[in-house]
């Protein structure tokens, strides 16, 4: 994990609107992190600012009628879609770590017929604005249902519901948090000023990790956190990853990797720290598998490990990235483990043959910062730090796929657990927003209803 600089994050300003002909202006400038971000949380909440944002909201049948998704004005603009998307993908910069040749990577890479279409744009809110803590760190975006999506916007953690079309907060960590549940034993304490810089949902738990080594456990229906604590003893020791897993005992799990290269294993139910694994490099993301047994660890190495999640022993090395990798996900069946690199690839791996990958995926100009599964395995989303949100089908051997082509920086994507829906954040300070697409189940006469 590189250290904290957001210089990396490009967000859509003024001069995107064609107000400036010169041609030193660019048409992206610089994160500009909010200290005091409390103001944003009442605009959140505010009715008026609410009717005045839902009017850039943009439906299915405004899209099908003409209108961009993100609600861009392309014709009072100075250049037309296509034009300002062949400007961006030849001046974009990739970040790299690793500066290794990839000369011979794209003679590895599956050849993916695009133009598929698996999912339909639904609905745009720029009612919610995810934010970014960290560049390179994007899941800070979970769906528990195709109406309930929760994300991060400054200090806020929020919930957004697509049946109220309402935003509300369920967190704020700029205020001082004091966990609920006192035990002897317990490692839990006070914290505040959090930057969340990651983020799970799952089994009716919110775990979030932070800047400083934080690590917060709130569950979704109890008031207050019922635990919070720092993991590490140095600053910046930035919890890059959290999982929320069954063990083979069926028991819940929460694991942490932190980039003081500890991954921290801890019960779900009483918070408990039941072990901790240290590797060699900063460990940037982890997930387990369905099954509980196996964990991949990626982080500061071209290598990925696959682990034994009781113990920590690696069991064996996976070896073809070229850079750093910050993002995994597992298919259901618990077979293939894809792996998204700074290299701007993804690989896929077999854990019954894992002398090399079994496929490459690439994408189209930046890292692989994001990566999910359908619950049923039927797709791949694969996000890249911008832009761009791939999604494959698996049953079609990863060879065909849909293309989402939006423009801003992307914090988070989200399958809905009954797969219905796969929601995409994107943070920017003019077209940040929520996408929301819906899953192509060829029930055209739905459509004459909306």
């Amino acid at each position: 994990m590189d250290i904290f600089d957001n210089s990396d994050l490009e967000y859509l300003v003024d001069d995107f609107h064609g107000f400036s002909d010169s041609e030193d202006d660019e048409p992206f400038g610089e994160f500009d992190h909010k200290s005091e971000a409390e103001s944003d949380f009442e605009d959140d909440l505010d009715p008026t600012h609410q009717e005045s944002e839902t009017k850039t909201d943009t439906s299915a049948l405004e899209a099908r009628n003409g209108k961009d998704i993100q609600g861009i004005p392309w014709e009072r603009l100075n250049y037309s879609r296509d034009q300002y998307r062949h400007k961006r993908l030849q001046q974009y910069k990739n970040f790299e770590s690793l500066f290794r040749s990839r000369q011979d990577l794209d003679k590895e890479c599956l050849q993916v017929e695009k133009g598929k279409h698996y999912y339909d744009f639904q609905f745009n809110t720029r009612l919610v604005k995810s934010t970014i803590a960290h560049f390179q760190l994007r899941n800070l975006l979970w769906a528990t249902s195709k109406h309930d999506v929760y994300f991060m916007k400054n200090y806020s953690l929020m919930h957004w519901s697509s049946l109220l079309q309402r935003s509300k907060e369920v967190l704020n960590v700029a205020k001082p948090i004091v966990p609920t549940m006192k035990q002897p034993g317990l490692l839990s304490q006070s914290i505040s000023r959090v930057q969340i810089s990651t983020m799970a949902v799952k089994d009716e738990l919110i775990v979030a990790g932070g800047f400083q080594g934080e690590l917060i456990c709130k569950r979704i229906n109890e008031p207050g956190v019922a635990f919070c604590t720092v993991l590490t003893s140095v600053e910046n020791d930035i919890t890059n990853s959290v999982d929320i897993y069954n063990a083979p005992s069926g028991s819940l799990r929460v694991i942490t990797a932190n980039n003081d290269c500890t991954v921290r294993v801890l019960d779900a139910t009483n918070f408990t720290l039941l072990n901790s694994f240290t590797f060699d490099w900063s460990v940037n993301n982890i997930t387990a598998s369905p099954d509980g047994k196996l964990v991949a660890v990626l982080g500061d190495s071209p290598e990925c490990l696959l682990a034994d999640a009781g113990s920590g022993k690696v069991i064996h090395s996976l070896q073809g990235h070229l850079d750093y990798s910050f993002s995994s996900a597992w298919h259901p069946n618990g077979q293939i483990l894809a792996t998204g690199n700074q290299d701007t690839t993804c690989r896929l791996w077999d854990v019954r043959n894992l002398s090399k990958s079994l496929k490459v995926l690439k994408g189209n100009m930046g890292a692989i910062r994001a990566l999910r599964f359908t619950c049923d395995g039927r797709f791949l989303a694969m996000a890249e730090p911008a832009d761009f949100v791939h999604v494959f089908d698996t049953e079609a051997g990863y060879s065909q796929c849909e293309e989402i082509d939006l423009f801003g920086e992307i914090a988070g994507i989200s399958f809905s657990p009954d797969t219905e829906a796969l929601f995409v954040g994107v943070a920017d300070r003019t077209y940040g927003s929520l996408l929301e697409f819906s899953r192509k189940r060829n029930h055209l006469y739905l459509d004459s209803i909306f």
